[in-house]
This record gives structure tokens, C-alpha cells and sequence, in this order.
């Protein structure tokens, strides 16, 4: 029996791999690996007590498909299914089109352990990649044959864009990029950002209340976290000011506890840290606490901007030192005792893999944000065909996301980068059926470079962090 030629391959080809890849992803990772967040949230349902700290969305989801089978398995059976769903339609769609190459890439890419790696953790971030590719890949089925996206198609794409921007708070600055860019109306690039900018805040008013009113989930006060950290990161740098809401010595202790860490916003919360220091501010509402930051940042802008760009550096993990936290997937389950359990011995071979990989620039946000760049104008600079325009809804969606870290973000966990890295990998691939213009072959090579020497020499020159999660917080 021959084997069949590349060239040959047709859409149920790829479709067949696709299934199998989503089969041994799931033999690999069963029943799923469980963090601390998935742990709590799990607890909810079997509670059925919720709160807003986590995505109800989430949780309500899992209750439905709890008797489906124990633990963390209906979920992991749910990312991995649309994750392969969406890879798998895209695929084919560039199979169907001929460019075989492209779809294979589309798989393979799949299957690199910083996405695959995640992908087997049961939480909210991989609940969302697998959502969002679920519906590019229903949309890039029909818009890669140039056929508008029928309407009996366009339920699932709602439903699956309305699921990943619940699952995530900040998930409103993708979603709302990527409708808008893939919607022909309006059409003018002004329109469409005036159009966004209108239903994120639109969306962001909506969401709690259907947090709390449809999907009753109880409120934890987790919306006035970004305030606190950025209040605290401003008193850091200026102790003595009066606009930050902290008396002088709340500010005196933030800066001899060290409670503004660039890392993340937790030693804030945490009771044996900086929370005592906190206590008072946290209990005033939301509604008070940001236009205390906003005066504030407004009194410090110096102060404000080297926080955020100090934060900013830290998540996009940039000029920062070897192993810094929070890039590699847990290869091991949360210690419970409600029955998540972690997978076999080789889920946890392959994250190992994983944490390997992540540490070298594969596995540095600010690598795909400058690949996310260099890919955009090079599509800005072609001839309008349907990969083009896919390709740009894809970027524009992840460019945005990382955009809005700079003012909107606590922690800077890999996880959170995963939809901008997954989406320009994906445009990379669409947009490699045409030779990018010379001065983009010439200046996003430089600019790559002149980023993964900086971002290497830091790791070579830095002092290694703490590796435990105790050890950040200190």
C-alpha cells in the first residue's frame, strides 16, 4: 500500500489527524492537570456556591457537564475538543486551497509543548484559547473559500465568542478586535476602532451583571485588585504622596515590605504580607478606588508609568532572568481532596519538555509581539485576498490584548499570553503563501534579533528568582 503524497491530501485527510491528535491529547493529559485556581473553582461546583474571583461562566459550564464524568475530565475533554476543532478546520481550509504546507504547519503547531502543554491544564486560559479557535476555525472554513460565514454557522461562533469573553475578564479586548475585523460593516478603519472601543465599554459595563445577575454568582471584590496594585505601585515610588487613598505610613510599609512587585499583585492580598497594610483601602467599592488611581496617576505620572512599564516587562518577560516564574505548565496536579488527580507519568515527562522550551524565546511574549508586528505590516502591505484578511483580525486581536497589559494587569503568568502567541503563530502561517516587502525582510529581523539579545543578556546578567511561590512573595 503507497502512502499518499502531500500534495494530495484533501480536507478529510486532514481532518482525520486532526481527530487523532485531539485523541492522543487526550490519552495524554487525561484526566486533566489541576491548579490552584481549578481546584477553587472545582470546589464551586460541587458547591454549588459561586463568586465572581473565578469566571462563573466557567463553572456553570462544568456543573452542566459534570455527569459526564468526575473530576476535571469534561473540561479537558472540552478545551482540547475545540482546540483541535479550530486547528483542524483551519487546517483543512488550507488543504482545500491547496496549500498542503501550510496546513500541516497549522497542525504541528498544535502539538509545540508551550501551547499543547497549557492546552492539558483544566483553566480558565485554556477554556478561552480553545473557544477562540473554535470559532476562527468555523469563521476561516467559509471565509478561505471566500464564502460569506452562513448564519446557521454563525450560533456556535456567537456562543463561543460570548463563552470566551466571559471566561476571562480581559478577554473583551480579543473578542471585540476580532468581531470588528472580521466583520465587513463598517468597513473604514476608523469606524471599526470607534465601533470597538464603544462595545468594549459596553461589554465591560454588561459582564457583571451577568455575572451576577444571570449566572448568580456572588461578588468578591476582585474587580478592585487592579486599583490596589496600581495604588500601591505608585506609593512605592512616591511614599509621600498624598493621592494615592494610603495614609504615610501604609506608604512607609508598602515600601519597607516590599509590597509592590512588579511579579504580581499577590503579596497585596496575601494576610502574612502587605494585606494588613491594605485592609482599609480594600474595603472602600470599586467605584472609589479608581478615580483615586486616576488622580493619582495623574499627580504621578512618572511614578505611575515605571510601575506599569516595570510590570509590563515582567509579563512580556522580557529583561528578566532565568526561570522566571509562572512560564511552564504544572506537571503535577494541586494537592486535593476532591479527587483531581494528576495524569500519568508521561503528561508530566512532556511538561517538563515544556518548562524547557518556555525558557528560551519561543516562550517570551515579547518575541511573538514583535513577530505580531512585523507579520501585521507585512500583511498591511498585500494585495487583499481572504488570508489577508483573517490574518489581520488575528493580529489586531492579539496585538490588543498585549496593549491592554500595559495598564490593565496584575500578574505575569505565561498563560495570559497564550491566545496572542497561538493567534500570530496562526497569521504567520496564512500569510506565508506571499514574500513579505523588503523592508519588512529587512528591519523584522533586525528588530527580533536586537530583542533576543537584550532579553538574553538580561537572563545571563540577573540574579535568578525565588523558584516556590512562597519565595516570590517574600
Amino acid at each position: 500500500m503507497s502512502i499518499e503524497p502531500a500534495s494530495r491530501l484533501k480536507p478529510r485527510h486532514i481532518a482525520l489527524v486532526a481527530s487523532a491528535l485531539w485523541i492522543a491529547s487526550l490519552a495524554l493529559f487525561w484526566p486533566g492537570v489541576a491548579m490552584y485556581d481549578t481546584v477553587a473553582q472545582y470546589r464551586q461546583v460541587l458547591s454549588g456556591v459561586y463568586d465572581d474571583w473565578h469566571p462563573p461562566a466557567m463553572a456553570r459550564i462544568w456543573a452542566l457537564l459534570a455527569s459526564l464524568g468526575p473530576g476535571a475530565t469534561p473540561m479537558l475533554v472540552l478545551q482540547l475538543a475545540t482546540y483541535w476543532l479550530g486547528l483542524g478546520l483551519l487546517a483543512a481550509a488550507l488543504a482545500r486551497a491547496g496549500r498542503t504546507r501550510s496546513a500541516l504547519v497549522i497542525l504541528v503547531m498544535g502539538v509545540l509543548p508551550p501551547f499543547l502543554g497549557w492546552q492539558g491544564v483544566v483553566l480558565k486560559d485554556a477554556q478561552l484559547v480553545g473557544a477562540l479557535l473554535a470559532a476562527v476555525g468555523i469563521v476561516g472554513w467559509w471565509r478561505l473559500a471566500n464564502r460569506p460565514t452562513p448564519a446557521s454557522a454563525m450560533i456556535p461562533v456567537a456562543l463561543l465568542l460570548v463563552y470566551a469573553v466571559l471566561v476571562r475578564a480581559n478577554a473583551v479586548f480579543i473578542v471585540v478586535p476580532l468581531s470588528v475585523m472580521l466583520s465587513p460593516r463598517p468597513a473604514r478603519a476608523r469606524a471599526k476602532l470607534a465601533t470597538a472601543c464603544i462595545a468594549v465599554v459596553v461589554i465591560l459595563g454588561v459582564a457583571p451583571l451577568v455575572n451576577h445577575q444571570v449566572l448568580r454568582a456572588n461578588p468578591s471584590g476582585v474587580e478592585a485588585t487592579q486599583a490596589l496594585y496600581d495604588l500601591a505601585g505608585i506609593a512605592a515610588r512616591a511614599p509621600d504622596s498624598t493621592t494615592t487613598g494610603l495614609t504615610p505610613s501604609e506608604s512607609a510599609a508598602i515600601v519597607a515590605r516590599h509590597c509592590a512587585k512588579p511579579f504580581f499583585w499577590d503579596p497585596l492580598g496575601d494576610d502574612e504580607h502587605c494585606a494588613p497594610t491594605m485592609a482599609r483601602l480594600h474595603t472602600l467599592p470599586a467605584s472609589s478606588l479608581y478615580p483615586t488611581l486616576a488622580s493619582a496617576a495623574l499627580h504621578h505620572p512618572v511614578a505611575y508609568a515605571a510601575h506599569r512599564l516595570a510590570h509590563l516587562n515582567s509579563t512580556d518577560r522580557w529583561l528578566v532572568p532565568f526561570h522566571w516564574p509562572g512560564a511552564a505548565p504544572p506537571a503535577a496536579s494541586e494537592p486535593n481532596t476532591l479527587g483531581l488527580d494528576s495524569p500519568n507519568p508521561a503528561a508530566q515527562r512532556w511538561e517538563t519538555v515544556t518548562a524547557a522550551i518556555v525558557e528560551m524565546p519561543l516562550g517570551w511574549p515579547i518575541v511573538w509581539i514583535v513577530l505580531a508586528i512585523v507579520a501585521l505590516a507585512a500583511a498591511l502591505a498585500r494585495p487583499d485576498d481572504a488570508p489577508r484578511r483573517l490574518a489581520i483580525a488575528l493580529l489586531v486581536s492579539a496585538l490588543a490584548l498585549e496593549a491592554s497589559f500595559g495598564v490593565l494587569s496584575i500578574a505575569s503568568d505565561l498563560r495570559y499570553h497564550l491566545w496572542p502567541m497561538i493567534a500570530t503563530a496562526i497569521a504567520i502561517v496564512l500569510l506565508a503563501d506571499h514574500a513579505p516587502p523588503r523592508r519588512v525582510v529587512i528591519i523584522g529581523p533586525a528588530a527580533l534579533l536586537l530583542v533576543i539579545v537584550a532579553g538574553t543578556a538580561a537572563r545571563m546578567m540577573l540574579q535568578a528568582p525565588p523558584q516556590s511561590y512562597a519565595g516570590m512573595l517574600n
